[in-house]
């Protein structure tokens, strides 16, 4: 299988199956002399960890994570990095009854058309299980950034009830188990979540990602847009449907005027009146947050009795069983912040390569 790596000058490979032995990221292109240790990757694991809720999969995974290589005496060493996190919890015989039949919603169709194959143990490479890797090699992209850099990811939307902007508070968003801001939504979602479980059903989920303090400057005007390839890190995340930078989809619903994003004298250069562009302009930051959203369909296994067919072409129903997300987007909210965090060190390196 090809195109398992991200990235041009931090370059990142994940491997690993849901229900093999393990799964990990190589990231090549790190900086020497970072300090970096499990301490600091584990914090961001446990934002994605399943089985912390009753609104997650009840799968339990420590999803510790192992430094193999890459780092010396607490600091990185400019050699790949090597993260390693075991699978402990696999149930793969839940799997066994639908091993001849075709998921409605997963990869298992295109899956078995492209290789002929089919790893039917939870979607093997094509879970959303190999984002652990992702969010473990995210935490080193922190480290990259600096403290300069602050990425911050919440839900807006669960089910079709979205957040009140008027009530937004970011300090909500760790004191509940949607990483909403709106305290209020996330009472309304966890009855909604509830139900939908009960039902045998899912909900989708739109998450928001914000990062504050990236510079002017970074990207690049054709093929290395930073909002190009932001858009490209999030469509690959598992149960993506849409990605909007800035003002998105409403930008075609309103007028210039409206959209553009006056500027005013500052200290350090322009200030700008709004953000409606999302911090990107002809793929180039602006210095103001740059910002996107995800959209999540809701989870695909799902108790509901649904019509698809046998690897033999014969029609029949299917019910998938075992450990799921009754919402995938909540557990994405940590995913979109890896990736957001991977893209723009990526993109800083790059600046840096080009520009000094």
């Amino acid at each position: 299988m090809s195109y398992n790596s991200f990235g041009r000058v931090l370059r990142f490979t994940t491997w690993g199956e849901s229900h093999g032995p393990g799964l990990g990221v190589v990231l090549d292109g790190c900086p020497p002399g970072i300090e970096l240790g499990e301490g600091d990757i584990q914090p961001w694991m446990e934002k994605r960890r399943p089985g912390t809720s009753r609104h997650t999969t009840q799968r339990r995974e420590p999803d510790a994570v192992r430094i193999m290589s890459g780092v010396f005496e607490g600091r990185t060493t400019g050699t790949p990095i090597h993260l390693m996190i075991e699978n402990v919890d696999q149930r793969s015989k839940d799997y066994s009854e639908i091993a001849g039949k075709y998921r409605p919603g997963h990869a298992d169709y295109t899956y078995d058309a492209k290789y002929g194959f089919r790893d039917y143990r939870g979607g093997g490479r094509s879970s959303a299980r190999e984002t652990a890797a992702r969010v473990a090699a995210g935490a080193v992209a922190r480290k990259i950034l600096g403290e300069g850099v602050a990425i911050t990811g919440y839900l807006t939307e669960l089910g079709g009830d979205m957040i009140d902007r008027a009530k937004v508070g970011l300090e909500q968003i760790d004191r509940n188990d949607f990483f909403s801001p709106d305290a209020e939504a996330a009472v309304r979602w966890e009855e909604a979540v509830d139900t939908a479980r009960k039902a045998g059903s899912s909900l989708g989920a739109v998450a928001e990602c914000v990062a504050d303090g990236v510079p002017a400057g970074w990207g690049a005007p054709v093929y290395a847009k930073l909002d190009a390839d932001l858009a490209a890190a999030m469509m690959s995340i598992n149960a993506t449907k849409g990605v909007e930078i800035g003002n998105g989809f409403e930008a075609a619903r309103i007028g210039g005027e409206d959209n553009a994003d006056e500027m005013r004298a500052g200290n350090d250069g322009p200030r700008f009146l709004s953000n409606n562009a999302g911090g990107v302009l002809g793929g180039i930051s602006t210095g103001a947050p740059v910002v996107c959203r995800v959209a999540f369909k809701p989870t695909s296994s799902i108790l509901t009795p649904l019509k698809t067919v046998t690897r033999e072409g014969e029609d029949t129903e299917i019910r998938t069983k075992g450990r799921h997300d009754p919402c995938v987007g909540i557990r994405g909210v940590p995913v979109v912040e890896a990736m957001m965090a991977l893209v723009l060190a990526d993109h800083m390196l790059l600046h840096r390569a080009q520009c000094g």
